[in-house]
C-alpha cells in the first residue's frame, strides 16, 4: 500500500492506498493516533486482502469537533460539541469529492475510535453518504444518547460495534453508562438493520489498549460484509 500525507480544504490527511481501491474508508484523526494509522491500514490489507484506500483527517479539538452535544458530566467547557456540524460538513462537502475525484464513486466506510466512533454513528444518522459504519469502542456514554438515536436512526447499511469489557466497569458513573448504551444501541440497530446486518463484538480489557486492533478489526468486518467474504 502506498501512505501519504496531504491537506485537503486546510486539513492535514493520511491517505493509505491501494491500487484499484474498491472502498473508501474515512476516520477521524486526532493527534494520538497518528502514530498507529499506517498499522491500522496494514492489519486491514491483511485481514481482507481487498484493495481499499482509508483516509484519516485532521480534528482540531477532540471534544468540540466530535461530540454532538454538550455533556456538562464529562467537559465542562461550554463550547465542547459546538463544531461537530462544521466536521461533518467537511466531510461530506470537501474530503469526499476530493477522493471521488481521484478513486471514484465507491462504497464509503466511516468509522472511527472512542470520540471518533460516536461521531461516525451520528454523522450517519445525519445524512445517508456512507455505506457502513465502523464504531470501535464508540464514546456512547454521552447523556440521552438512546434517546436521540431511537428519534434518529442511521442511514447506513451496516454497522459494527464494539467495546472492552472492562469499560463499563470504572468509577466515573457518566463513563460507566457505556456499556448499557452500547446494548441499546445494538438493539435499536437489529430492530431497524436486521441482525445480520450489524453486530457487536467485545474486547477483552479496558477503553485504552489495542486501538489499531479494533478499529482494524470495524473497518475489516465492514468490507467483508459488503463484499460478502466469509468471516474468519
Amino acid at each position: 500500500m502506498s501512505h501519504r500525507t496531504c491537506t485537503i480544504d486546510g486539513r492535514e490527511c493520511f491517505i493509505s492506498a491501494s491500487a484499484k481501491p474498491e472502498y473508501i474508508l474515512i476516520q477521524t484523526l486526532g493527534g494520538h493516533e497518528r502514530s498507529i494509522f499506517d498499522r491500522t491500514a496494514d492489519l486491514i490489507a491483511q485481514t481482507t486482502g481487498i484493495p481499499f484506500v482509508l483516509a484519516a483527517f485532521q480534528i482540531f479539538d477532540w471534544d468540540l469537533d466530535l461530540t454532538p452535544w454538550h455533556d456538562d458530566a464529562i467537559n465542562r467547557n461550554p463550547e465542547a460539541g459546538t463544531r461537530t456540524g462544521e466536521t461533518l460538513r467537511y466531510l461530506t462537502e470537501s474530503l469526499l469529492p476530493a477522493l471521488e475525484t481521484e478513486y471514484g464513486n465507491l462504497p464509503i466506510i466511516l468509522g472511527g475510535y472512542s470520540l471518533g466512533g460516536l461521531f461516525a454513528i451520528w454523522a450517519s444518522s445525519q445524512t445517508d453518504r456512507f455505506t457502513a459504519i465502523a464504531a470501535a469502542s464508540p464514546s456512547l456514554w454521552i447523556k440521552d444518547w438512546l434517546d436521540f438515536a431511537k428519534d434518529h436512526p442511521v442511514k447506513a447499511e451496516k454497522v459494527y460495534l464494539s467495546l472492552g469489557d472492562q469499560e463499563e466497569h470504572v468509577k466515573n458513573r457518566s463513563i460507566a453508562r457505556v456499556g448499557d448504551s452500547v446494548r441499546g444501541e445494538y438493539e435499536l440497530l437489529k430492530a431497524q438493520l436486521g441482525n445480520e446486518n450489524c453486530t457487536l463484538v467485545w474486547n477483552a480489557g479496558g477503553h485504552f489498549q489495542d486501538g489499531d486492533k479494533r478499529l482494524a478489526a470495524a473497518f475489516s468486518w465492514c468490507i467483508k460484509e459488503l463484499s460478502h467474504q466469509p468471516h474468519e
